[in-house]
This record gives C-alpha cells, sequence and structure tokens, in this order.
C-alpha cells in the first residue's frame, strides 16, 4: 500500500501497546517500522528493466524478516531517543510496526512473497485497494488524537478500524465473487478461474477477471445495496506460440516473460493494439483491458536483450467521467448510448448467453 497508509497502521499497532510515557517514542519507532520494508524499491538494475519486479515486496516484505527488521529500525531510533527509552522497548514498538507491512500489503492485489524465502508465492488476498483514503483519512485522524492525548486505548480503537475495514472488503469480495459467477454462469461460461479485484481508491467498484476458452474478460461490479454490473470486454491470452513464433525459448526475452508471467500471477494478454503483453490486473477503468504497464519484444534483438518494460500511467478525462460515474451507480455511463429495451439491457449485460 502507500506509504502513509503503511507508516499509520504501523504506529497505531505501537502506539496501542505503548505505555503513556513512551507513546510518541512508540509512534515514532512504530511509523519507521512499518515503511521500512518499502526500502526494497531501490532495489534496480539499470540494464535489467524487471528486476525491481522481481526484489519488491520479497525479503524484506517476508514474515521471516521481521525480527530482522524490528531491531534495524530500532536501533535506528534508539540512536536519536536512547536517553527517553531504552533500547528493547523500542525494539518491541519498531517490530510491531514492521509486522504489520508485509501482511498489510498481501491484502491487495499486487502480490506480496509473505513465505521467502521457502517459496516465491506472491500472496494476494484481494480485499483492498492499493490506496484507499477512507481507510487511511480515518485512520491518520484517530492516530493523531491517540498519540497527541497519550492514548493507548484510542490507538487501539484505531487498529480495530482497520481490522474492521479489512474484514470489510472481505465481505465485498465474496459478494462481487458471487455476482460475478452468477454473471458468468448466464454467458454460459465455465471459466478455469475467477478473481475479483477492488479498482482505485476504494472497496466498492471491483473489477472481475475471469479465463474462458483462451480469452481473459473483464467486467466491473460495482458493490453496493444491490450490487451493478457494468459489462466489459475479452481478450485474447498470451501464447507465445502464436502471438511470438519468432522467439528463441533461450532468449533472454524468453525468460523475460516467465518473470513477468510469474509477477502478475499468470494475468498476461496479447494486445494488439498496443502491440505489447499487458498485465491485466491493472487499468483505468475496471471494465477495460488497457493495463498499466507491460513488456514489449522485439524479434531483432539479441539473445542476451532484455526486453522492454513499458508503463502508461495517467487517466484521460473521459475516463475520469466514466470511472465517477460507475463509482456512483450511474446506470448509463458518459458516452454511452441508451440501451435497447430487453431482459439483456434490464440486467445491464449485453452479453447473451452462450455467446462470448
Amino acid at each position: 500500500m502507500d506509504p502513509i497508509s503503511q507508516a499509520t497502521v504501523g504506529a497505531a499497532l505501537a502506539v496501542a501497546a505503548s505505555r503513556k510515557p513512551e507513546t510518541r517514542a512508540a509512534c515514532l519507532a512504530g511509523a519507521l517500522g512499518g515503511l521500512a520494508p518499502d526500502i526494497d524499491v531501490f532495489l534496480g538494475s539499470a540494464t535489467d528493466p524487471l528486476l525491481f519486479l522481481e526484489f519488491h515486496r520479497q525479503m524484506t516484505h517476508s514474515l521471516a524478516f521481521i525480527p530482522v527488521g524490528g531491531l534495524m529500525c530500532a536501533g535506528i531510533c534508539y540512536f536519536f531517543l536512547r536517553r527517553r527509552v531504552s533500547y528493547w522497548r523500542l525494539a518491541l514498538y519498531a517490530t510491531l510496526g514492521y509486522a504489520t507491512h508485509g501482511l498489510l500489503d498481501s491484502c491487495t492485489s499486487y502480490g506480496t512473497q509473505l513465505f521467502w524465502p521457502f517459496t516465491d508465492y506472491r500472496v494476494s488476498w484481494n480485499n483492498m485497494s492499493i490506496i484507499d483514503p477512507i481507510m487511511t483519512l480515518t485512520l491518520l485522524a484517530l492516530l493523531v488524537t491517540a498519540t497527541a492525548r497519550r492514548s493507548a486505548i484510542l490507538a487501539r480503537v484505531a487498529f480495530a478500524w482497520v481490522l474492521a475495514y479489512v474484514g470489510f472488503g472481505t465481505v465485498q469480495n465474496l459478494r462481487v465473487t458471487a455476482t460475478a459467477e452468477a454473471l458468468v454462469a448466464d454467458r454460459g461460461h465455465a471459466p478455469i478461474r475467477l478473481e475479483p479485484k477492488p479498482s482505485f481508491g476504494n472497496v466498492l467498484l471491483w473489477k472481475v477477471i475471469y479465463e474462458y476458452d483462451g480469452r481473459y474478460y473483464v467486467d466491473a461490479v460495482r458493490a453496493g445495496f444491490k450490487p451493478r454490473i457494468y459489462p466489459g470486454t475479452s481478450v485474447e491470452k498470451l501464447s507465445l506460440a502464436a502471438h511470438f513464433p519468432w522467439l528463441d525459448a533461450a532468449s533472454q526475452q524468453a525468460r523475460d516473460v516467465k518473470r513477468f508471467r510469474w509477477f502478475s500471477q499468470d494475468f498476461l494478454a496479447w494486445d494488439p493494439e498496443a502491440n505489447w503483453i499487458v498485465d491485466m490486473r491493472y487499468s483505468n477503468l475496471p471494465n477495460q483491458i488497457d493495463g498499466l504497464w507491460g513488456i514489449r519484444l522485439h524479434p531483432d534483438a539479441g539473445p542476451s536483450t532484455h526486453a522492454e518494460y513499458i508503463t502508461r500511467r495517467g487517466i484521460e478525462p473521459e475516463q475520469s467521467a466514466r470511472y465517477l460515474a460507475m463509482l456512483w451507480g450511474d446506470s448509463l455511463l458518459p458516452g454511452q448510448p441508451p440501451p435497447p429495451p430487453t431482459e439483456a439491457s434490464e440486467r445491464k449485460d449485453p452479453i447473451t448467453p452462450g455467446n462470448p
């Protein structure tokens, strides 16, 4: 998640466990512990554009590294606070803060190697967005008040808010899954896998991806009191044999595809319009294919040349309008013609059963 959320959650748990005279020191140590694992973002290579994808959310985010990370953060804090708090008390607060980071990241859809070095499996519980201002700003207000009043009880309330919000995201995930499964059954599809993922900044509007018959399908679901479906589109699943018959399996580009497949949890598709391999999990609009990042292969590249890593950030005004319309639950999106008065339009699903 974003640095503010990580620091605030770490500080809230540390203050919740603090003694009254040590409240502010605990807040500092917990915040540093909550932030510290993201130091791995500086691990990269000028010649290998995918290296940072392998190392971000790896060692420093694992459960096994928590004691080490906590003790290191305590050492930094002790340099400034040694006259006020003992090292071992700071170690407690910093370790509590550090322990929240990997678990909080695992609530998102990005993937966190919680169990490194025993496995490189990327844990993603898909019950929170990478940035969620409702959760973070509420927590921040509670934490500032708790620290100012030196109140461990209020800090416990703040941390309970985080747990409650994560629990709500889990319930939303289950609701969206049930809605998506009904939609897929109505289409006559039998998906190999189906996953809901929160859209940017909230747990109300979700992106649903499922795989069926060699294609990925995406739709958006607004999980309000009554779920609303915003049908999307589909794209062909990546097939190196079909899309890149010229690719040498022993080349660096082929190895980079394997690395990118692992990073994206095999949600890879071939986007012929942009001429790239796209990570399907993220897009500006939750019912669209357009990815935020991907890789491009070049047929004239040498055997040791890496694939090109591309990011596509930014959002167009028309996309913003459509996103907000979906978030607020509008039945007709900007630029969308009125649907014909049929049963399909009443279901808000223009895809007829049995027709992909």
